[in-house]
């Protein structure tokens, strides 16, 4: 085989067949292929695009440029991914839940890119728990909990994770079949028996319109129940945060409260119901997606969730009694400071991005590689689209390290709210669902 082949076929409008894919995906793994062939490579997919059969043979090549994961368990193996947003904790919250209603969960997740959260860096805000779990760790930690989180190891499709580094310095990071493939090799690799997407679309996702957010969901549902993997995905909105605190221990204290508080179900809990409703009924589960949704919020409900929860924080090192004294465990930031209204007005939109960035300004995500996470910053008591608000009142807290970082904070946070005098028409919360 010869890179320079390949890389001329994907120039010319051509897609490799699978054989060739395969060999370039193992050069990426094992170097073969040099830095130059793989930004050349990823350069040719982004301008002429992969064939259906081509990003399903390039998902699967880079799939099994490493370890693959096998299961032999009495419950279905089933994860959910998420495109990202802010305030998105969606995954500590359900991976339990599924794992209450009788799912196996081992979630291979990241850490934060760009604008957004990463669930490894917020789990990790809990003293002592780790997200590094070797093989056997992870097969005793999802057999004593049903569940772990857990980060990639770097056998785990290390095709993209070379293909990744490259992607990010070529400004190739936006092509829809290499977005695809990197996805869901690495879940994939994970041995699933099914998998939920939960695209996000708003200005606080990566798509940003609608339509970007379903050519997305599209791409990755078929492709992935092309490679075997039944799964379907929600389409649901970023025009707000999730939870209404931006920040990693902040955020594991909206976890806690949603899984241990019996007051009404917000749109934390109603999205993992919906996403834990699809993902049961397509593995046979539950009757429809109905039925999979109550299944998921009386877990919640009823604190089987929460024991789940307990028990995969314990599995992995973290203390044993964290569900009932969290608050105890968490770090506390140094400077907390209330931001009030510049005036009176209903809250008509956040730009979500601004919010995120302004996280990882004082610290609470990474501005390069090697950065290390403060998991006690962040944006607290946000409210929500449509609240109404009078001049002078607080609307959030700044959590930071120094007073200056907190005037950062401030100053970005008024810069991303628009108030109105009409209150504003409020967006669903799920847009969409889409089928395998």
């Amino acid at each position: 085989m010869d890179a320079r082949r390949i890389i001329a076929r994907l120039r010319d409008g051509d897609t490799p067949p699978r054989d060739e894919l395969r060999w370039f995906a193992q050069g990426l793994a094992d170097h073969a292929v040099s830095d130059a062939q793989a930004g050349a490579f990823a350069m040719a997919v982004l301008l002429n695009g992969l064939s259906d059969e081509g990003r399903v043979a390039l998902t699967l090549a880079m799939r099994d440029s490493g370890d693959v994961l096998r299961w032999d368990l009495d419950r279905p193996v089933l994860d959910k991914h998420s495109t990202g947003g802010v305030g998105d904790c969606v995954s500590l919250v359900l991976a339990p839940a599924l794992a209450a209603c009788g799912a196996a969960v081992p979630m291979i997740s990241g850490r934060g890119l760009g604008h957004t959260g990463g669930t490894l860096d917020k789990i990790e805000a809990i003293p002592g728990l780790r997200t590094d779990l070797d093989e056997p760790a992870l097969r005793r930690a999802v057999g004593t909990a049903g569940a772990a989180i857990v980060s990639a190891s770097a056998r785990i499709a290390p095709a993209d994770r070379r293909l990744y580094a490259i992607r990010d310095v070529t400004a190739t990071v936006e092509s829809l079949d290499l977005i695809t493939a990197s996805i869901l090799s690495k879940k994939l690799a994970a041995g699933l028996g099914g998998l939920v997407l939960d695209v996000k679309t708003g200005s606080g996702a990566f798509m940003k319109t609608p339509d970007d957010a379903r050519a997305l969901a599209r791409a990755l549902v078929d492709t992935a129940n092309a490679a075997g993997c039944p799964t379907s995905a929600v389409i649901s909105d970023m025009s707000q945060p999730l939870v209404p605190s931006l920040g990693n221990a902040l955020e594991l204290a909206e976890v806690m409260r949603a899984l241990t508080d019996t007051a009404e179900p917000g749109p934390l809990v109603r999205l993992c119901a919906e996403l834990g409703g699809v993902v049961l009924a397509d593995a046979g589960l539950a009757k429809d997606v109905e039925a999979g949704a109550e299944s998921i919020a009386e877990a919640i409900r009823d604190g089987r969730a929460a024991e789940r929860f307990g028990a995969m924080i314990a599995a992995q090192g973290g203390p044993l009694r964290f569900v009932e004294d969290w608050p105890r465990f968490l770090p506390e930031a140094n400077v907390i400071r209330e931001i009030t209204a510049p005036r009176a007005g209903h809250v008509a939109a956040w730009d979500g991005e601004a919010l995120g960035l302004a996280v990882v300004g004082l610290g609470g995500g990474r501005q390069v590689e090697t950065d290390v996470i403060d998991p006690a910053v962040g944006l607290s008591d946000l409210p929500a689209l449509g609240a109404r608000v009078e001049q002078g009142q607080p609307i959030a807290r700044i959590h930071a390290t120094r007073e200056d970082d907190a005037d950062r904070a401030g100053a970005a946070l008024l810069a991303a709210l628009t108030l109105t005098d009409a209150a504003p028409t409020l967006p669903p919360l799920i847009l969409e669902r889409i089928g395998g």
